[in-house]
Protein backbone atom coordinates (compact mmCIF):
# COMPACT_ATOMS: atom_id res chain seq x y z
CA UNK A 1 0.00 0.00 0.00
CA UNK A 2 0.97 3.86 -0.57
CA UNK A 3 -0.14 5.49 2.84
CA UNK A 4 0.98 9.05 4.02
CA UNK A 5 1.38 9.26 7.62
CA UNK A 6 0.63 13.35 8.83
CA UNK A 7 1.82 14.05 11.89
CA UNK A 8 1.95 17.25 14.57
CA UNK A 9 4.15 19.54 13.78
CA UNK A 10 4.61 20.75 17.40
CA UNK A 11 7.31 17.73 17.81
CA UNK A 12 9.46 15.80 15.83
CA UNK A 13 8.70 12.22 15.07
CA UNK A 14 10.05 10.89 17.26
CA UNK A 15 10.18 13.16 20.12
CA UNK A 16 13.25 13.02 21.88
CA UNK A 17 11.43 13.87 24.94
CA UNK A 18 7.88 13.93 25.56
CA UNK A 19 5.51 13.34 23.34
CA UNK A 20 2.87 10.47 22.66
CA UNK A 21 1.24 10.43 19.70
CA UNK A 22 4.73 11.35 17.86
CA UNK A 23 5.90 8.21 19.43
CA UNK A 24 3.47 6.13 18.20
CA UNK A 25 3.89 7.42 14.25
CA UNK A 26 7.38 6.77 14.84
CA UNK A 27 6.34 3.20 15.28
CA UNK A 28 4.10 2.49 13.10
CA UNK A 29 5.45 4.25 10.03
CA UNK A 30 9.62 2.62 10.43
CA UNK A 31 7.01 -1.01 10.76
CA UNK A 32 5.19 -0.03 7.91
CA UNK A 33 8.38 0.53 6.18
CA UNK A 34 9.45 -2.41 6.81
CA UNK A 35 6.96 -4.67 6.06
CA UNK A 36 6.71 -3.38 2.53
CA UNK A 37 4.51 -0.55 2.46
CA UNK A 38 5.83 2.88 0.52
CA UNK A 39 5.38 5.20 3.32
CA UNK A 40 5.12 9.13 3.21
CA UNK A 41 5.82 11.43 6.72
CA UNK A 42 4.48 14.28 6.82
CA UNK A 43 5.80 15.78 9.69
CA UNK A 44 8.52 18.20 11.22
CA UNK A 45 12.17 18.55 9.15
CA UNK A 46 14.20 17.16 12.13
CA UNK A 47 11.92 13.88 12.41
CA UNK A 48 13.91 10.68 11.83
CA UNK A 49 11.93 7.59 10.03
CA UNK A 50 12.51 5.22 7.21
CA UNK A 51 9.70 6.44 5.02
CA UNK A 52 10.32 9.02 2.64
CA UNK A 53 10.10 12.44 4.62
CA UNK A 54 8.33 15.35 3.99
CA UNK A 55 7.92 18.88 5.85
CA UNK A 56 6.94 22.75 5.63
CA UNK A 57 8.68 23.26 8.25
CA UNK A 58 12.93 22.18 9.25
CA UNK A 59 12.38 21.77 12.74
CA UNK A 60 9.42 20.92 15.56
CA UNK A 61 7.54 23.84 16.30
CA UNK A 62 7.64 24.04 19.93
CA UNK A 63 11.53 25.05 19.80
CA UNK A 64 11.86 27.48 17.44
CA UNK A 65 10.76 30.73 19.14
CA UNK A 66 10.02 32.37 15.98
CA UNK A 67 7.17 30.30 14.91
CA UNK A 68 4.08 32.54 16.67
CA UNK A 69 1.31 30.88 14.57
CA UNK A 70 1.10 27.07 14.67
CA UNK A 71 -1.92 26.81 12.62
CA UNK A 72 -0.22 28.04 9.61
CA UNK A 73 2.56 25.67 9.52
CA UNK A 74 -0.43 22.97 10.03
CA UNK A 75 -2.48 24.57 7.19
CA UNK A 76 0.42 23.91 4.84
CA UNK A 77 1.47 20.86 5.97
CA UNK A 78 -2.08 19.62 5.46
CA UNK A 79 -2.65 21.55 1.41
CA UNK A 80 0.61 19.35 0.48
CA UNK A 81 -0.31 16.09 1.73
CA UNK A 82 -4.23 16.30 0.14
CA UNK A 83 -2.19 18.48 -3.35
CA UNK A 84 -1.02 14.53 -3.84
CA UNK A 85 -3.72 12.46 -2.68
CA UNK A 86 -4.35 10.74 -5.56
CA UNK A 87 -0.11 9.25 -5.00
CA UNK A 88 -1.60 7.44 -1.79
CA UNK A 89 -4.37 4.38 -1.39
CA UNK A 90 -4.74 6.22 1.68
CA UNK A 91 -3.69 9.01 4.38
CA UNK A 92 -3.56 8.27 8.11
CA UNK A 93 -3.66 12.05 10.15
CA UNK A 94 -3.07 11.65 13.63
CA UNK A 95 -3.59 15.78 13.99
CA UNK A 96 -6.93 15.55 15.08
CA UNK A 97 -10.16 18.01 13.44
CA UNK A 98 -7.47 19.99 10.99
CA UNK A 99 -8.00 17.40 8.44
CA UNK A 100 -11.29 16.88 8.59
CA UNK A 101 -12.48 19.71 5.99
CA UNK A 102 -10.17 19.10 3.29
CA UNK A 103 -10.77 15.61 3.57
CA UNK A 104 -14.42 15.56 3.06
CA UNK A 105 -13.43 17.35 -0.18
CA UNK A 106 -11.41 14.27 -1.36
CA UNK A 107 -12.81 11.60 -2.69
CA UNK A 108 -10.29 9.02 -4.69
CA UNK A 109 -8.67 8.75 -1.66
CA UNK A 110 -9.84 7.82 2.30
CA UNK A 111 -8.46 9.41 5.17
CA UNK A 112 -8.71 7.06 8.32
CA UNK A 113 -8.54 9.74 11.80
CA UNK A 114 -6.48 7.97 14.76
CA UNK A 115 -8.34 10.10 17.85
CA UNK A 116 -5.14 10.65 20.34
CA UNK A 117 -7.34 12.81 22.50
CA UNK A 118 -10.58 13.15 23.91
CA UNK A 119 -13.39 15.32 23.25
CA UNK A 120 -14.20 18.64 24.39
CA UNK A 121 -17.28 20.45 23.53
CA UNK A 122 -16.19 22.33 20.68
CA UNK A 123 -14.46 19.37 19.18
CA UNK A 124 -17.46 17.17 19.55
CA UNK A 125 -19.32 19.71 17.26
CA UNK A 126 -16.46 19.41 14.68
CA UNK A 127 -16.42 15.13 14.76
CA UNK A 128 -20.05 14.95 14.86
CA UNK A 129 -20.40 17.25 11.39
CA UNK A 130 -18.08 14.78 9.89
CA UNK A 131 -19.34 11.93 11.30
CA UNK A 132 -19.48 9.27 8.51
CA UNK A 133 -15.34 9.74 7.68
CA UNK A 134 -13.26 6.65 9.48
CA UNK A 135 -12.02 6.88 12.87
CA UNK A 136 -9.96 4.56 14.46
CA UNK A 137 -10.21 5.22 18.76
CA UNK A 138 -6.99 3.72 20.84
CA UNK A 139 -9.48 2.46 23.50
CA UNK A 140 -13.27 1.52 23.83
CA UNK A 141 -13.36 3.98 26.70
CA UNK A 142 -12.75 6.95 24.61
CA UNK A 143 -15.96 6.17 22.13
CA UNK A 144 -17.66 8.88 23.77
CA UNK A 145 -19.59 10.08 20.85
CA UNK A 146 -21.18 8.07 17.48
CA UNK A 147 -18.73 8.27 15.05
CA UNK A 148 -18.12 5.62 12.02
CA UNK A 149 -15.60 3.68 14.59
CA UNK A 150 -13.52 1.06 11.84
CA UNK A 151 -11.74 -0.25 14.96
CA UNK A 152 -9.76 0.69 18.22
CA UNK A 153 -6.32 -0.14 18.10
CA UNK A 154 -4.71 0.40 21.48
CA UNK A 155 -1.00 2.13 21.25
CA UNK A 156 2.32 -0.07 21.20
CA UNK A 157 5.81 0.22 21.96
CA UNK A 158 9.13 -1.25 21.06
CA UNK A 159 9.89 -3.52 23.27
CA UNK A 160 13.81 -3.47 22.54
CA UNK A 161 13.76 0.21 23.95
CA UNK A 162 12.38 -1.03 27.30
CA UNK A 163 15.17 -2.91 29.19
CA UNK A 164 13.37 -5.53 31.85
CA UNK A 165 14.42 -4.84 35.52
CA UNK A 166 14.29 -7.75 37.44
CA UNK A 167 15.22 -6.18 41.05
CA UNK A 168 15.18 -2.49 41.01
CA UNK A 169 17.86 -0.51 42.64
CA UNK A 170 17.72 0.16 46.06
CA UNK A 171 16.78 2.35 47.88
CA UNK A 172 13.20 1.99 46.65
CA UNK A 173 10.87 4.91 45.13
CA UNK A 174 7.94 5.87 43.84
CA UNK A 175 7.56 7.06 39.81
CA UNK A 176 5.19 9.85 38.28
CA UNK A 177 5.95 10.20 34.59
CA UNK A 178 4.00 12.88 32.62
CA UNK A 179 3.02 16.33 31.84
CA UNK A 180 2.81 18.11 34.89
CA UNK A 181 -1.19 19.36 34.54
CA UNK A 182 -4.25 19.14 37.00
CA UNK A 183 -6.02 16.38 34.92
CA UNK A 184 -2.51 13.70 34.87
CA UNK A 185 -2.58 14.50 39.15
CA UNK A 186 0.61 15.36 39.77
CA UNK A 187 -0.01 16.83 43.07
CA UNK A 188 -2.15 13.29 43.95
CA UNK A 189 0.89 11.35 43.63
CA UNK A 190 2.95 13.82 45.99
CA UNK A 191 0.09 13.28 48.25
CA UNK A 192 0.65 9.16 47.85
CA UNK A 193 4.29 9.73 48.19
CA UNK A 194 3.55 11.75 51.61
CA UNK A 195 0.96 9.53 53.02
CA UNK A 196 3.03 6.19 52.52
CA UNK A 197 6.06 7.41 53.31
CA UNK A 198 7.85 6.78 49.99
CA UNK A 199 10.33 8.85 47.93
CA UNK A 200 8.86 10.21 44.79
CA UNK A 201 10.92 11.00 41.52
CA UNK A 202 8.94 12.64 38.94
CA UNK A 203 9.43 13.75 35.21
CA UNK A 204 8.07 15.81 32.89
CA UNK A 205 7.00 18.59 30.55
CA UNK A 206 5.56 21.80 32.05
CA UNK A 207 3.56 23.75 29.40
CA UNK A 208 3.45 27.24 29.13
CA UNK A 209 -0.73 27.15 30.35
CA UNK A 210 0.57 24.47 33.53
CA UNK A 211 3.11 26.98 35.06
CA UNK A 212 1.09 28.81 37.62
CA UNK A 213 -0.32 25.23 38.64
CA UNK A 214 3.36 24.21 38.67
CA UNK A 215 4.43 26.94 40.29
CA UNK A 216 1.63 26.79 43.64
CA UNK A 217 1.07 22.86 43.17
CA UNK A 218 4.39 21.26 42.66
CA UNK A 219 7.18 23.60 43.43
CA UNK A 220 6.57 23.81 46.99
CA UNK A 221 6.60 20.30 47.83
CA UNK A 222 9.80 19.10 46.13
CA UNK A 223 12.78 19.20 48.25
CA UNK A 224 14.96 17.26 46.58
CA UNK A 225 14.78 14.32 49.00
CA UNK A 226 11.72 12.81 49.63
CA UNK A 227 10.17 14.57 46.61
CA UNK A 228 12.53 14.33 43.54
CA UNK A 229 11.97 16.53 40.03
CA UNK A 230 13.70 15.84 37.63
CA UNK A 231 12.32 17.80 34.52
CA UNK A 232 11.73 16.40 31.11
CA UNK A 233 13.78 13.47 29.94
CA UNK A 234 14.86 11.56 27.11
CA UNK A 235 14.30 8.11 26.44
CA UNK A 236 16.84 6.43 28.21
CA UNK A 237 16.20 8.48 31.49
CA UNK A 238 12.84 7.47 31.06
CA UNK A 239 13.51 4.12 30.74
CA UNK A 240 15.51 3.98 33.62
CA UNK A 241 13.47 6.14 35.63
CA UNK A 242 10.34 3.28 35.01
CA UNK A 243 12.49 0.84 35.90
CA UNK A 244 14.29 1.53 38.62
CA UNK A 245 11.22 2.24 40.04
CA UNK A 246 9.38 0.08 42.50
CA UNK A 247 5.99 1.27 41.45
CA UNK A 248 4.93 4.07 39.13
CA UNK A 249 1.91 5.94 40.11
CA UNK A 250 -0.69 6.96 37.35
CA UNK A 251 -2.95 9.47 39.44
CA UNK A 252 -4.94 10.80 36.64
CA UNK A 253 -8.44 12.38 37.24
CA UNK A 254 -9.26 12.62 33.41
CA UNK A 255 -11.03 10.07 30.77
CA UNK A 256 -7.50 9.08 29.34
CA UNK A 257 -7.97 7.83 26.25
CA UNK A 258 -4.78 5.52 26.54
CA UNK A 259 -2.11 6.37 29.07
CA UNK A 260 1.44 5.93 27.09
CA UNK A 261 3.12 5.70 30.06
CA UNK A 262 1.46 2.48 32.14
CA UNK A 263 2.72 -0.09 29.22
CA UNK A 264 6.19 2.14 29.10
CA UNK A 265 6.51 0.94 32.34
CA UNK A 266 4.94 -2.13 32.95
CA UNK A 267 7.79 -2.90 29.43
CA UNK A 268 10.60 -2.53 31.93
CA UNK A 269 8.67 -4.86 34.77
CA UNK A 270 7.45 -2.23 36.79
CA UNK A 271 3.68 -2.46 38.16
CA UNK A 272 1.25 0.49 38.11
CA UNK A 273 -1.13 1.99 40.67
CA UNK A 274 -3.72 3.86 38.73
CA UNK A 275 -7.42 5.63 39.32
CA UNK A 276 -10.12 3.96 37.65
CA UNK A 277 -10.85 6.51 34.43
CA UNK A 278 -10.35 6.59 30.98
CA UNK A 279 -8.90 3.19 28.99
CA UNK A 280 -7.23 2.58 32.53
CA UNK A 281 -9.11 -0.74 32.80
CA UNK A 282 -8.42 -1.48 29.31
CA UNK A 283 -4.66 -1.02 29.76
CA UNK A 284 -3.44 -2.61 33.19
CA UNK A 285 -4.93 -6.05 34.47
CA UNK A 286 -5.75 -5.43 37.53
CA UNK A 287 -4.31 -7.58 40.55
CA UNK A 288 -1.69 -8.87 38.13
CA UNK A 289 0.36 -5.81 36.74
CA UNK A 290 -0.68 -3.17 39.10
CA UNK A 291 -4.05 -2.26 40.76
CA UNK A 292 -7.62 0.25 39.08
CA UNK A 293 -8.23 2.50 42.38
CA UNK A 294 -11.37 4.42 43.14
CA UNK A 295 -9.76 7.13 45.68
CA UNK A 296 -6.14 8.59 45.87
CA UNK A 297 -6.30 7.18 49.68
CA UNK A 298 -6.87 3.57 48.21
CA UNK A 299 -3.79 4.07 45.61
CA UNK A 300 -1.67 4.91 48.35
CA UNK A 301 -2.46 1.34 50.19
CA UNK A 302 -2.30 -0.59 47.42
CA UNK A 303 1.56 0.08 47.35
CA UNK A 304 2.61 -3.32 50.02
CA UNK A 305 0.31 -5.62 47.37
CA UNK A 306 1.66 -3.86 44.62
CA UNK A 307 4.83 -4.63 45.80
CA UNK A 308 4.14 -8.29 45.90
CA UNK A 309 3.37 -8.51 41.81
CA UNK A 310 5.35 -10.72 39.90
CA UNK A 311 7.70 -7.84 37.40
CA UNK A 312 8.23 -10.84 34.82
CA UNK A 313 4.42 -10.91 34.57
CA UNK A 314 4.16 -7.22 34.03
CA UNK A 315 6.31 -7.49 30.95
CA UNK A 316 5.06 -10.34 29.45
CA UNK A 317 1.39 -8.76 29.80
CA UNK A 318 2.33 -5.95 27.05
CA UNK A 319 4.32 -8.25 25.22
CA UNK A 320 1.28 -10.13 24.72
CA UNK A 321 -0.88 -7.12 24.21
CA UNK A 322 0.74 -3.81 23.68
CA UNK A 323 3.92 -4.67 21.17
CA UNK A 324 4.53 -2.89 18.06
CA UNK A 325 3.65 -5.69 16.08
CA UNK A 326 -0.36 -5.84 17.36
CA UNK A 327 -0.39 -2.14 16.89
CA UNK A 328 0.46 -2.10 13.18
CA UNK A 329 -1.29 -5.39 13.07
CA UNK A 330 -4.34 -3.53 13.97
CA UNK A 331 -3.78 -0.81 11.52
CA UNK A 332 -2.87 -2.88 8.54
CA UNK A 333 -6.51 -4.29 9.25
CA UNK A 334 -8.21 -1.02 9.43
CA UNK A 335 -6.18 -0.14 6.13
CA UNK A 336 -7.64 -2.76 3.93
CA UNK A 337 -11.12 -2.38 5.13
CA UNK A 338 -11.14 0.99 4.28
CA UNK A 339 -9.69 0.71 1.02
CA UNK A 340 -12.30 -2.43 0.42
CA UNK A 341 -14.76 -0.29 1.49
CA UNK A 342 -14.08 2.69 -1.02
CA UNK A 343 -13.62 -0.06 -3.83
CA UNK A 344 -16.92 -1.34 -3.45
CA UNK A 345 -18.29 2.01 -3.22
CA UNK A 346 -16.74 3.36 -6.29
CA UNK A 347 -16.72 2.22 -9.30
CA UNK A 348 -13.56 4.49 -10.73
CA UNK A 349 -11.17 2.44 -8.56
CA UNK A 350 -10.00 -1.35 -9.10
CA UNK A 351 -8.23 -3.70 -6.29
CA UNK A 352 -5.91 -4.98 -8.98
CA UNK A 353 -4.02 -0.99 -8.64
CA UNK A 354 -3.73 -1.74 -5.11
CA UNK A 355 -0.79 -3.34 -3.47
CA UNK A 356 -2.47 -4.88 0.19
Amino acid sequence: MKIAQVAPLWERVPPPTYGGIELVVSRLTDELVRRGHEVTLFASGDSQTLAHLEAVYPRALRLDPNVKEYAVYEMLELSQVYQRAKEFDLIHSHVGISALTLASFITATSTVHTLHNNFTNDTRHAFSYYQKQPYVSISNSQREIDLNYVGTVYNGIELADYAFVAKPSEPGYLAYLGRFSPEKGPHHAIAIAKQSGWRLKMAGKVDVGDSEFFEQEIAPHIDGQQIEHLGEINHAEKAELLGNAAITLFPINWQEPFGLVMIESMATGTPVIAMNFGSVPEVIAHGKTGFICKSYAEMATMIPLALELDRQTCRKYVENNFSVSQMVNGYEAVYRQIIQDRIESNGRIHATKINF
